[in-house]
C-alpha cells in the first residue's frame, strides 16, 4: 500500500478496486499507446518479468519514479491519493500499455499510484536502462516522451494531482498556484470563495479559513509552504556537490538559458541551470507560440520549455529551481554566483539569461488588486480564473495578443488596451490579423489605463483614456492581465558589469572592461562575452538582442560556444 495507507485504508483501497470499471481508459491522442510485441521483446532484455497480485502497489505517489512498466497481463488502475478518504480513480490500463508519467524520465516523484486490479504478469525496466534506449532508438524515446507529455497535460486539464486550499484573494495561494502552473505540476485549486468542498474539507483537518493557504498531497499536509518546499517534495532540486566547481553556471532558465543548458552538457562540459521560479522565462507565460521554427500548429509556452527541461536532463545537467541568484564575485580565479538561500556555485564560466522582470502597470490602487486580480501570465490557471468574468488585456505585443485569443475562449468578454495607433506596430501581422477578425475581441487603440475600480481588493473596472481625444471611458473587468514589456533582469550582477542606458548587458568588442589609468585590457572581449572575461550574456538581457524565442535559443547556443573558445585560452 502507499505510505499514507494504514491498515484502516485498506477496506476503502479493495473497495475501490471493486469499482474499476472493466473497459479500459480510451488512448487519448497518444497518451496510452499499446506496445507491440517485437518492442516488448526488445525491453525484455533491459528488465525482468513478474508477476503481480491484486492490491500490489506498483508506484507510489509522492516517491521517485525509477521503475518503467508494462502491463503483459492483468489490469492495472492510476488512482489519486490511493489509501485516503478521498482517492480517485484516474485511469486503468491492460496489457501491452506502459505505465508512469514524465518522472520517468525527468526524475520527478509520482504523482498518482498504480496499483494492480487483476493479477497478471509486468515486465520490470529500470528507469535510467529506458532512458538510454530511449537515446539509442528515437523512434522509441520519440513515442514514450510523446505520451508522457499528453500524459501530463492532459492531468493538467483535468485538474488532478495534489491540491492547493485557499482563498483566490490570497496572495500566499496565488504565489503557490503560479510556481505550480509554471512548473506543469499536476494540481487542483480548491477556492475557499466558490467551492462548497473548501470549508468541509478544513474542517475534516480540524483547520479553518485563517490557516490557508495549505497544500494537500497524498498523507501531507503543508501549511502556508515556500515554493522551495514544494520544489523539494516533488523533486525538483538536484543541486550536485556545493564544493564542485563547474564548468559552466547558467542563470536564467527561459530559452535561452534552456539551451545554453542542453548545449553546454550535451558538448561535455559540466553544467547546472538555476532560475528563480520555474523553467520557461517570459515565454512560459504564454498560452500559445505560433511562429516557432518546426511547431506548425503551435506550442505552448510551458510545454516548450517541459520538453527543453528534459533535454537539459539528458545530457546531465544539474536544475535548481527555485533558487535566486543574488550576487556575482570573483574569487581564487574562478566565478561565484551567490544564492539567495546562501549557498553558493562555483564555475570557469557564466552564462547570465535572466531575462526582463515583468514591467508593473503605472496606475494608482495597483497594489491594491494586484495579489488577486492583475496577472502576469496567460495560463490555464489565469484562464480558469477568467471564466466568465470580463477582461481586460493590457499591451501591444505578441504576448499580449496571444493572451487575448486564449482568454477569449473562457472569459465573457475581452477588452484590449494598445498605446499604438495600429495593432500591428508592434505584434505579428498574422496575429493582428486574427484579432481584427474576431467579434469576441473589442480592441481601443492609442489607448492607456489611467484607473482601477473596486472595492476590498476585487477589480470592478478600469478607466481608460484615449490618447488622441483625452476621452475616460470605464471598461468593466474583473480581471486584468499586463504584458507591458519589462526590465533587465541585471540587479543582482555587479555595478562594474558594462550595461546600456536601459540596464541591458553590453557584450563584445564594446564591452571593454574598466581599468585603471595607464592599464590596458587583457583582450577584447568575445561576441556575446560581457565586459566580465568569463561571463556571456543570451537572450533578452542582452542589448540589441531581438525579442523572439528562436533569437533567444540561438544566443544560448552561440554563448556555448564562445564558453568553450573562452576556456580553451584560459588553460
Amino acid at each position: 500500500m502507499t505510505a499514507g495507507a494504514t491498515s484502516a485504508s485498506r477496506p476503502a483501497i479493495e473497495e475501490l478496486l471493486a469499482n474499476v470499471p472493466r473497459k479500459e481508459t480510451p488512448d487519448l491522442s497518444g497518451a496510452f499507446p499499446r506496445l507491440g510485441e517485437a518492442r516488448i521483446r526488445t525491453l525484455e532484455a533491459l528488465g525482468e518479468r513478474r508477476p503481480v497480485t491484486r492490491g500490489e502497489v506498483l508506484i507510489r505517489e509522492g516517491e521517485p519514479e525509477d521503475t518503467f512498466y508494462v502491463v503483459l497481463s492483468g489490469r492495472v488502475a492510476v488512482v489519486e491519493g490511493l489509501g485516503c478518504p478521498d482517492q480517485r480513480l484516474v485511469r486503468v490500463h491492460g496489457p501491452g500499455r506502459f505505465l508512469g508519467e514524465l518522472g520517468v524520465l525527468s526524475g520527478q516523484v509520482a504523482f498518482f499510484a498504480s496499483v494492480v486490479v487483476d493479477p497478471g504478469e509486468v515486465l520490470a525496466v529500470p528507469a535510467e536502462r529506458l532512458r538510454a534506449l530511449a537515446i539509442a532508438d528515437p523512434a522509441f524515446g520519440d513515442e514514450i516522451l510523446h505520451a508522457y507529455l499528453v500524459r501530463r497535460a492532459l492531468a493538467l486539464g483535468e485538474g488532478i494531482g495534489f491540491r492547493i486550499v485557499g482563498s483566490r484573494y490570497s496572495a500566499g495561494t496565488r504565489k503557490l498556484r503560479e510556481f505550480a502552473a509554471r512548473n506543469r505540476l499536476p494540481h487542483r485549486f480548491v477556492d475557499l470563495e466558490t467551492d462548497p468542498s473548501a470549508e468541509r474539507l478544513l474542517r475534516e483537518l480540524g483547520l479553518g479559513p485563517g490557516d490557508t493557504p495549505i497544500v494537500l498531497f497524498r498523507n501531507r499536509l503543508l501549511r502556508n509552504p515556500s515554493t522551495s518546499e514544494l520544489a523539494a517534495v516533488f523533486g525538483l532540486c538536484d543541486p550536485g556537490d556545493a564544493e564542485r566547481i563547474c564548468d559552466l553556471v547558467v542563470v536564467g532558465a527561459g530559452p535561452a538559458g534552456l539551451a545554453a543548458a542542453v548545449y553546454g552538457a550535451s558538448e561535455g562540459l559540466d553544467t547546472t541551470l538555476v532560475d528563480a521560479v520555474a523553467a520557461g522565462g517570459q515565454a512560459g507565460r504564454t498560452s500559445r507560440i505560433e511562429n516557432y521554427l518546426g511547431f506548425p500548429a503551435g506550442i505552448s509556452g510551458g510545454e516548450l520549455a517541459e520538453r527543453a527541461v528534459l533535454q537539459v536532463e539528458k545530457f546531465g545537467a544539474r536544475r535548481t529551481m527555485p533558487v535566486e541568484a543574488v550576487g556575482l564575485e570573483r574569487r581564487d580565479g574562478d566565478l561565484v554566483v551567490r544564492l539567495a538561500d546562501g549557498g553558493e556555485l562555483a564555475a570557469r564560466s557564466v552564462i547570465v539569461a535572466t531575462g526582463v522582470r515583468v514591467r508593473r502597470l503605472p496606475v494608482p490602487r495597483l497594489e491594491e488588486f494586484e495579489d488577486s486580480c492583475v496577472h502576469y501570465a496567460a495560463t490555464p490557471v489565469e484562464a480558469r480564473q477568467c471564466v466568465g468574468d470580463p477582461v481586460v488585456v493590457v499591451g501591444g505585443g505578441n504576448s499580449a495578443g496571444q493572451a487575448a485569443v486564449f482568454l477569449a475562449e473562457h472569459a465573457a468578454e475581452v477588452r484590449m488596451v494598445v498605446r499604438e495607433a495600429s495593432l500591428d506596430e508592434y505584434m505579428s501581422r498574422y496575429l493582428a490579423d486574427r484579432i481584427a477578425h474576431d467579434p469576441r475581441i473589442e480592441v481601443h487603440l492609442h489607448s492607456e489605463v489611467r484607473e482601477l475600480e473596486g472595492e476590498r481588493g476585487r477589480l470592478e473596472a478600469v478607466v481608460v483614456e484615449d490618447r488622441t481625444t483625452g476621452e475616460r471611458q470605464p471598461l468593466p473587468a474583473r480581471e486584468l492581465m499586463v504584458f507591458i514589456g519589462g526590465d533587465p533582469g541585471t540587479s543582482w550582477l555587479p555595478d562594474s558589469m558594462a550595461v546600456d542606458a536601459g540596464g541591458y548587458i553590453v557584450t563584445g568588442p564594446g564591452a571593454q572592461p574598466r581599468t585603471e589609468p595607464g592599464e590596458t585590457a587583457e583582450r577584447t572581449p568575445l561576441l556575446l562575452e560581457t565586459s566580465w572575461p568569463g561571463v556571456f550574456a543570451a537572450g533578452d538581457v542582452r542589448s540589441g538582442s531581438v525579442a523572439r524565442v528562436a533569437s533567444a535559443v540561438g544566443d544560448g547556443a552561440m554563448a556555448v560556444r564562445l564558453v568553450h573558445q573562452q576556456l580553451s585560452t584560459a588553460r
